[in-house]
């Protein structure tokens, strides 16, 4: 159970995950010698990433408004051709330090150990000719944007365009282009409005990550590979409610899926314009109500998966990393790779049905492939 449903429960706001952390159990030497390694993608692309740094002239930033316009950096993923690039960092030694500082203060593992992970993804890379579906993804609240790099890389092997948003003073450490890594305001004081202020602001910025990617000047050099007509969006946790947020209120996300979030900012009873959306979760103990809320509310295609042994760490690459460094996970927990596997091809798949038109029989019921998936229909 997230720390937000519990904040829920008892009426209260905690804004810190307890998820995994890395090497939380083994030595610091055992840390620095393993080799971090996200799992390959799938698609027949190779994969591509840029670094978006925008600036919001009309917003002020809402957690400190000194800092004067929102700023936001994304991570752009797009198919790419093979051999093209030199490979892409994790993150930033400061994101490392500062990450590791705020999730395992006091651990010994070495601060650059975030740094040492090694990707898929290819910088300066040349693309693949096209047009491309564009996903929006949202991380978890207190999680920085490469925690969820697993996903965009196997998204965009499987041609599509991945905006991956980091959510300025939302994450321990977000590096910008001048060298400067801003922290965490809101993650130990909650801000005005509560963690439903925090789905609405990701909407704002969501919206605006649009605009700027489908401007006739966007910053973006590769933004001719977007087709402007399918776009949809994904979030862990806060950002999945946030999903559904910019669903509510941006007509060009045409389809949404919340992957184990609360909906802090609740689903419109009148829904999302008959607009699919995925709910998309692990098996918790105590059911989340407010998902049965949007469950009714939504007025399209949708579908409520839950994944046994998940947890809600089993969306990101936190526990597979967590597992590769020698830190045993909870007893009966779902092995980290099968998670991560899981969450990879089940919103690869969605995407395909609702932005590619490919049918998917995994949203039909329940797949002897899959047995750890139970699929709840209409």
């Amino acid at each position: 159970m997230t720390t937000f449903r519990r904040a829920a429960a008892a009426a209260a706001l905690a804004l810190v995950l307890p998820l995994p952390l890395i090497a939380a159990a083994a030595p610091p030497a055992a840390a620095a010698a393993t080799a971090l390694q996200l799992p390959r993608p799938t698609g027949p692309y190779g994969v591509g990433r840029d670094q978006l740094h925008l600036l919001d002239q009309h917003r002020t930033d809402p957690w400190v408004p000194a800092a004067g316009p929102r700023q936001l950096m994304v991570s752009m993923y797009f198919p790419a051709r093979a051999g093209s690039g030199a490979p892409a960092p994790y993150m930033t030694a400061d994101e490392s330090r500062m990450f590791l500082q705020y999730k395992a203060p006091g651990s010994g593992i070495p601060p650059t150990a975030m740094t040492t992970v090694s990707t898929w993804s290819k910088a300066d890379a040349r693309p693949v000719p096209g047009h491309y579906p564009l996903v929006l993804l949202s991380p978890g609240l207190t999680l920085p944007r490469a925690l969820f790099s697993s996903l965009a890389e196997e998204l965009a092997s499987r041609g599509y365009v991945v905006a991956l948003m980091d959510h300025t003073y939302e994450s321990p450490g977000v590096t910008f282009p001048d060298g400067q890594t801003l922290g965490c305001v809101v993650c130990d004081v909650p801000p005005a409005g509560g963690p439903a202020a925090v789905a609405e602001s990701r909407s704002k910025d969501a919206s605006f990550v649009l605009d700027s990617l489908t401007s006739p000047h966007s910053l973006w050099a590769h933004a001719r590979l977007i087709d402007r007509h399918r776009i949809g969006m994904a979030g862990h946790s806060i950002g999945g409610d946030a999903a559904a947020v910019t669903m509510a209120t941006d007509p060009r996300v045409r389809a949404g899926a919340n992957m184990d979030g609360t909906f802090f900012a609740p689903m419109p009873a009148g829904g999302l314009g008959g607009r699919p959306f995925l709910l998309f979760g692990a098996q918790h103990n105590q059911p989340d109500t407010t998902w049965d809320n949007a469950w009714t509310s939504l007025d399209g295609w949708k579908r409520r998966l839950t994944v046994a042994g998940a947890d809600h760490g089993s969306f990101s690459d936190l526990p597979l990393l967590s597992a590769e460094v020698g830190r045993p996970g909870d007893p009966g927990a779902i092995d980290p790779a099968r998670g991560l596997a899981i969450a990879r091809t089940y919103l690869g798949d969605f995407f395909d049905l609702h932005l590619k038109g490919t049918p998917e029989p995994l949203f039909d019921g329940p797949s002897p492939a899959e047995p750890e998936v139970t699929v709840q229909l209409p």
